[in-house]
This record gives structure tokens, sequence and C-alpha cells, in this order.
């Protein structure tokens, strides 16, 4: 463990980088609540004209950490000396007038399964809670690359499995509009980091909507790319495309930034786009009054909650109101729950069965049902899951020849009690698997689409309620604009929690 984990866990606050004069203070101007307030790319533009230092930004974004993440728990291991070495780095980067990098200075916590050199990566699990990696994965060497600074690691469930955020090692992470309240998951932690301003952006992944269904819990913003717009490596099953990684922020503009930064064609995997990264940090602002709008409240008769169906309405009405055509419409998804649980399955068995094979009892018990299930496929069963995979695929391609961006429920009930391990009912009817209230994202990962879960409204108590804004595979940068448009039509994102 480094040295900054372990004053960390003291309790000590970070002292003065190599080189500084005394400890870090506020901006020209700028306090700390202004800056951990600030979007990341209005904090990039004053760190770029000098108007605030790197240390100054991670300082302050340190004692929002102290001061909140004790009620939250979003950030999990947290290296305050750590990142104050790399701000005081990127300052006098700054200072010998070298290029500065699209992430210049800014503070990230990254997700608890991403590997990360040198620093505990645990993917929620006591088997692996002292586990230090080697080695960056590709998605954070992307974001050091452009110039992000690590400030710790983000809490997630057990091996990401499901999407409440709790686990053995850290507990659970909770919502900061409601504490009483699930923050979503797997990439809960960061998402409730980044709704009390604890960093700017996050990184996150998504096999069944766990990028989208926390930013609809805390109401930020959750992207999940095309599969391969975001390539992962080390990867042992490079060619499968339902799990995908991706960027989280409290802006459409912010997550596009990051997508920025991580996105871009790797050799290292088979399934990587061509489009470079860079083209998605132009400015997403555009004429949508073109766009044909399919909008659906159910997918075609899921149960959903009304504040859910609500927003989804409301939705489909600010894009009327933009001047785009809009209908009531959805594709077919007949065979998206054989496709997704099947390969899922699959997928978990191949990656865990070791695991579970080790540990028999220290694998949480819908993890290795999962794992099991896998087990018991068949050859049989895995060629049709890939034939009925290529059907709906093509479905889901034929209706977007009708339709620009599709809207649908990111979830289909509103954040649930906290101490649920998943909810069992959902707008009166029984959820037998701790995955089935999540089949308006999962349906939409077995399609291979790219979905923006972006801020949709509050119910009447104040709980946060996302929309998914889903498009034609490949087609990212025109589910980012629309997501845009409805975000600067509506400043739902502007609503921010009050902070523990």
């Amino acid at each position: 463990m480094t040295e900054a984990l372990s004053r960390t866990d003291r309790g000590e606050l970070p002292g003065p980088g190599p080189g500084s004069a005394g400890p870090p203070t506020a901006g020209r101007g700028y306090d700390d609540d202004g800056l951990c307030d600030f979007t990341a790319r209005e904090l990039a533009a004053l760190l770029a004209a000098g108007e605030v230092s790197a240390r100054e930004v991670v300082g302050a974004h340190l004692r929002r950490i102290e001061a909140v993440n004790p009620a939250v728990n979003a950030i999990v291991t947290l290296l305050p000396e750590h990142a104050m070495d790399q701000a005081h780095a990127a300052d006098q980067l700054q200072a010998r007038g070298g290029d500065l990098p699209p992430l210049h200075g800014l503070p990230m916590a990254h997700k608890d399964t991403h590997d990360t050199a040198g620093i505990r990566t645990t993917y929620g699990t006591p088997l692996l809670a002292d586990n230090v990696p080697a080695h960056d994965e590709l998605i954070v060497e992307r974001m050091r690359a452009g110039g992000a600074i690590t400030i710790g690691k983000t809490n997630v469930p057990e091996f990401a499995a499901g999407s409440h955020t709790f686990n053995r090692v850290f507990g659970p992470t909770r919502n900061p509009y409601d504490l009483t309240r699930s923050a979503g998951g797997s990439s809960g932690g960061a998402a409730a980091a980044l709704a009390c301003g604890m960093q700017p952006l996050a990184d996150g992944s998504d096999m069944g909507g766990s990028l989208r269904n926390p930013a609809s819990f805390c109401n930020v913003v959750g992207f999940r790319p095309s599969p391969g717009r975001v390539p992962t490596w080390p990867e042992d099953m490079a060619w499968a495309t339902m799990a995908v990684q991706g960027p989280m922020a409290r802006t459409v503009a912010d997550t596009a930034l990051l997508l920025s930064v991580v996105a871009g064609p790797d050799p290292r995997s088979p399934i990587s786009l061509e489009t470079p990264g860079s083209t998605f940090r132009k400015s997403l602002h555009a004429d949508v009054s073109a766009l044909r709008v399919a909008w659906s409240p159910d997918l075609g008769g899921l149960p959903v909650e009304r504040p859910v169906v609500a927003a989804v309405e409301d939705a489909a009405a600010v894009f009327g109101e933009l001047g785009c055509t809009v209908e009531r419409d959805c594709p077919d998804f007949t065979s998206a729950e054989e496709v997704f649980r099947t390969l899922r399955a699959w997928q978990f068995e191949a990656g865990l069965g070791g695991v579970l094979d080790r540990n028999p009892d220290a694998v949480k018990y819908d993890l290795a049902e999962n794992i099991r299930a896998g087990r018991g496929l068949t050859a049989a069963d895995l060629a049709r899951a890939e034939q009925l995979h290529t059907a709906l695929y093509h479905r889901v391609r034929l209706f977007f020849e009708q339709y620009d961006v599709l809207l649908l429920p990111v979830s289909q009930l509103v954040p649930f009690p906290v101490e649920w391990e998943w909810p069992h009912e959902v707008a009166g009817e029984a959820m037998h698997t701790y995955l089935d209230w999540m089949r308006s994202a999962y349906w939409v990962s077995a399609a291979g689409c790219p979905a923006l879960s972006v801020p949709g409204g509050f119910t009447a108590g104040g709980l946060p309620v996302g929309v998914q804004i889903v498009g034609a595979p490949r087609a990212d940068l025109t589910v980012l604009r629309a997501g845009y448009a409805f975000e600067q039509a509506t400043h739902h994102a502007a609503r921010r929690p009050v902070l523990p």
C-alpha cells in the first residue's frame, strides 16, 4: 500500500506537494465550493488560462471528499499525497510552457473494477481486498495520458454484478439525494461522487446498465458507447460486445469530453472502432429540429413505475417543442431477454468460474447462480443465442432507418431503499432475480446500441429520474447531440443534492 493510502486510513489530510510554499488553498477568487461545482470543461478552461492551479483544484476536491464521503461512501480508496504530487507535476508542466492535455489537472477516482498500477483494486470482493495491480488497464492509461490526476477508486458491487452498489469490503454507497436510498450500480460510487462534486468526471463500465442506472438514480449523465468505441485491454474475451466501458459526468458536454480521451482505435482490441476520440471534443450544439424521435414508456410491455413513465412522456414533449417529429413507437425486443441472459451467464462463467470453484462460500449467492447457469449452457444454447442476437440487431437496425433516436426509461423504478439487495416488485409485478428490474437497460445492451442516461426530472419526493436516449449502432454522436439539446432545454442536471 502506498504511503498516501496509509495516511488517509489514519484520517490525515494531504500535506503540501514537493516544492510548495504551504497547503493548497482555493484559487484566485474561487472558493472550494466553486471549484468543486464547476463543470469539467469550465475547470479545464480555468486551468489552461492559469486562473487556478492543479494543486488548488485537487486540494478543493480532496476537502470536499473529506467533508462528504463519510456519509455517502462513494470513494473507497483515497490517495491524497499521490494526487497532490501529480498536481504539482501538472503545474510544473504548465509553468514550463508545455502543451496541456485535455484533462490537465482534473481529479479522477477510477471505478474499483478498473485496474490501476500500484493502487488497490478490490473488485468489491474480500478475495481481492489487498489486490494491487502492476499495470493500468487501457481506459485508465488513456485518462492518465490525457492529464487526469488519480485521487482514488470508486465503490462497486461484488465483481460489478448487479445495479446496486454494496459489498462486503466497503459496504453500500448511498444516494446523495436521499441517504436511505440506493445510488444504483455497478458504477454507483462514480455516480454518487459526481453528484456530490467529489470529482468532475468519472469512468465506468456497462453490461446491463451499469453506466446508465446509477446516472439515473443520482441525476448525472452516463453514456454506454457502441461496442468498440472505447476499446478494452487487457481482455480475455476480446470479441465479446455485451460489456463496454465509458464516461460519466454532470453534463452531456463533459461526458463527451471524457469520451474524446478514452475513445479511439487500439490494435490490442479486435473490435475497436476507427473513429478518433477527438471527434467527440467538438461542440455538441446542433439544430435538432430535423430529428425523428420515437418514444416508448415501457419497451413494449415492461412494468414501469409511474414517475418513470411521466419522465419519458415529458421528454417526448420537450423534443416536440424543439421541433422534432415525435411518435410513440418501439423496436421489437423479442429475444433480447434470452440473448442477454445467455451471453451474460456464459461470460460470467468464463471469467469467474475458477473463482467460484476455489472459493465456493466467498461469492455472493446471485453471482454464484449466474456462474452456475453459464456452466450449464450447451453449444446449442450459445448458437441459438447468437442467432437471436443477430436477428435482434437487424430488427433494431431497420427501426433506426425510420428514426434517429429512441426515448426510453433508464430504470423501471426510482431509487429503492439502500438496505435491499434488489427490488422484488416493480409497479405491482414480482421480480424473481436481481436482474429482472434492469430490463429497460439491458435489452438495449443486447441490441448493441449507444445509449445515454440524462437527467429527466424528479419525483414529488425529490428522487432523481433519468431518461434513456438510444441511437442506432455506432450513432454515438447523434445520441450525445440529442442529449445535449434535451439538457439545455430542461436544466434538470442543474439541481444538485443538499450535501451531507
